[in-house]
Formats: structure tokens, C-alpha cells, sequence
């Protein structure tokens, strides 16, 4: 392995940066959807839970007593050997209300470093993990959660870490399937920036989402605000592209879609479910000239055995590649039930 994991790795933080800033900001890779569900619906979601225990990952305040016990492990794997992991676990506590704790893990592997010369020095290692633990209480048709995370960053030997805090509400309507979710994420502070000249700045980010599931259809409807703190984040170069061509300065109604991510579920059963998702930033900002490669379309599927749920979903960024989500959930309560019988 020699410039390839490095490539990705850029690719990956320029990827995940969704434009914010001309991708200035650090610890981007908080923004990666951490299970397949999420990432089939378009990357960015703060209303889904229904028994999926990924969801307060996104929205703390998606943390109630029908998660309890429920544990969750999701894979990813990127192109160069980049591995990324994710971990999901929620418990109610009688008199505590409900907890949860997500570990999300990335291996970039071992990179071949270069000098400006282009003579090798060696090989690094490089990872990043955060660790959240999450409170929601309920009251009545509203909730309210909070998720302290623990951030590090290791670049070959570089190493940076940050405190930092989402908090997250949700209205759950009492007789439909309708949630309304706001989440103000990754507030914070650098404990640690990997040298001193270094000025990390944090990804915070204010969504704002809304699902529907009309009570005679199989089909459940998503719509997410992201990016909501800064009015345009449209990326135009008056220059023009590396060929020197104009381009076209984005509209209007390009610049309010590019915050929006659209996602549909056909729920035919409780067993089974397929998702798709679009991001309109990730299409814009990532799609090439003549070829979009799909850019900014997912989807995916989800079938329960037993006590297990499997769920897939695959995400289209651009024309050189894509990613694949692998999730499995139990929930253990089912487990020992069937035990003791």
C-alpha cells in the first residue's frame, strides 16, 4: 500500500466535508453515517428510530424504552483497506431513564509517507475513534437527549482530541406514525489539536427532519434540513474549472435543496423493508461534468431472522467509487425469552 490509502483518506475527508467551509473543518469523519440504515436514507436523518437502536446516534432524543437491550454492530469498508466500524447499545434504567452508548471506529491501515520529492519515509499508521454516551427522557408526546462524545484523532503520530455535546429533541404524534426531530450536534471544544500551529475547528452542524408513514401505505417519508447555521453552502468558482470553462453560478432553489436530504422506506412488513435516500449537496458538489456515477443516491434493503436484523445499503459519491454498509441487531430481551422457554 503506498499513495493509494492516502488518497482515499483525503478523498474521505473531503467527502464527509459536505462543502462546509471548502472542507476546512477537523474531526469530519463525527459525520459518517455509522449503520446501513442511515446511510441507505441519504447520510443524514434525526427522526427514524423505530427499533432501530443506530438512531440516537443521530438524534439523542430518539432514545426510549422500546430500545432496551437492543445491541447493534455495523461494518465498512472502503476502498485502500480503510475499515470502519460502529457500535450501538441502548438500556432503560427504571429510575434513570434510557441510555445508550455508539463506538465508531476507522483504521486508515498503514500509509507510505512521501516527502515533497517524492522520496519515501516510511510507513504510518493512522485512526480516529468517538465514543458517545447518550440520556433521552419522555415526556408525554415530546423527548429530550443528550450525548456527550469523546473525540481522538491519530494522523501518524499527530494526534488531536475534543469534548463534545449533541443535544436533540423529538415529537412523536400519539396516534400517527409522525416524528419531528431537531438536533444541534458536535458542540465542543478542542482538548488537544495536533500541533501548535494547528487551529482545529469542530463539524457543528443544526438538522432539522420530519417522517411520515400514511396509516393505509407501506411506504414511510423522510425529509432532512442539515447545514441549517449557514445560509448558502454552494461551492462556485467564478474561475471556472481545472479546463478554464465557466460555470454556472447555483440558483436559488439549488442552494435550499443542497441542505436537504430526501429518503423513502417500502415497509411491506415488520420483517422486511427497502430504503433509498438522496443528498443533493453530495450530488452537486461531487458529481463530474459529463458523469455523475450516481452521486448523491443510496439504497438498501433490511430482513429480520429470529432475533437477528440484517441490513445492507450501499451509497453512490462518485463516479470513481461507493460504499457498503453491513448492520446486524439483536434484540437480546427476545434472546433470553426463548431461552427460558
Amino acid at each position: 500500500m503506498k499513495r493509494k490509502p492516502l488518497l482515499v483518506v483525503l478523498f474521505l475527508y473531503c467527502h464527509y466535508a459536505h462543502a462546509q467551509v471548502g472542507g476546512q473543518r477537523s474531526f469530519d469523519f463525527l459525520n459518517i453515517p455509522g449503520d446501513a440504515r442511515t446511510a441507505a436514507l441519504g447520510g443524514a436523518n434525526v427522526t427514524l428510530a423505530n427499533g432501530d437502536v443506530n438512531g440516537f446516534a443521530q438524534n439523542p432524543a430518539l432514545l426510549d424504552t422500546t430500545l432496551h437491550n437492543h445491541l447493534s454492530i455495523s461494518y465498512l469498508n472502503y476502498l485502500g483497506g480503510v475499515d470502519f466500524s460502529n457500535l450501538s447499545y441502548a438500556r432503560t434504567l427504571e429510575k434513570y431513564g434510557s441510555w445508550g452508548v455508539n463506538l465508531k471506529y476507522i483504521d486508515y491501515g498503514s500509509i507510505t509517507g512521501y516527502d515533497p520529492s517524492g522520496f519515501e519515509l516510511g510507513t504510518f499508521n493512522s485512526n480516529e475513534f468517538v465514543l458517545a454516551v447518550s440520556h433521552a427522557r419522555e415526556t408525554g408526546v415530546f423527548s429530550l437527549g443528550g450525548s456527550l462524545k469523546f473525540a481522538l484523532s491519530d494522523i501518524a503520530g499527530f494526534k488531536a482530541s475534543a469534548l463534545l455535546l449533541d443535544i436533540g429533541g423529538a415529537f412523536k404524534h400519539p396516534e400517527k406514525d409522525l416524528t419531528v426531530g431537531l438536533v444541534i450536534r458536535n458542540l465542543g471544544v478542542v482538548l488537544n489539536d495536533y500541533d501548535e500551529l494547528s487551529q482545529s475547528d469542530l463539524p457543528f452542524d443544526a438538522q432539522l427532519g420530519i417522517s411520515f408513514k400514511p396509516t393505509y401505505m407501506p411506504f414511510r417519508f423522510s425529509a432532512t434540513a442539515y447545514h441549517l447555521y449557514q445560509a448558502d453552502i454552494a461551492f462556485f468558482d467564478p474561475r471556472g474549472n481545472i479546463n478554464g470553462q465557466a460555470n454556472d453560478e447555483p440558483g436559488v432553489a439549488d442552494k435550499i435543496f443542497r441542505h436537504m436530504v430526501f429518503a423513502a422506506e417500502f415497509v411491506p412488513s415488520k420483517n422486511f423493508n427497502i430504503r433509498v435516500g438522496y443528498n443533493h449537496l453530495m450530488r452537486r458538489e461531487l458529481r463530474q461534468e459529463e458523469v455523475s456515477g450516481g452521486a448523491g443516491f443510496s439504497f438498501g434493503l433490511m430482513f429480520r431472522v429470529k432475533a437477528f436484523e440484517f441490513a445492507y445499503s450501499k451509497a453512490l459519491y462518485h463516479v470513481a467509487g461507493s460504499t457498503n454498509h453491513l448492520t446486524v441487531t439483536s434484540n437480546f430481551n427476545s434472546l433470553i425469552r426463548k431461552k427460558r422457554i
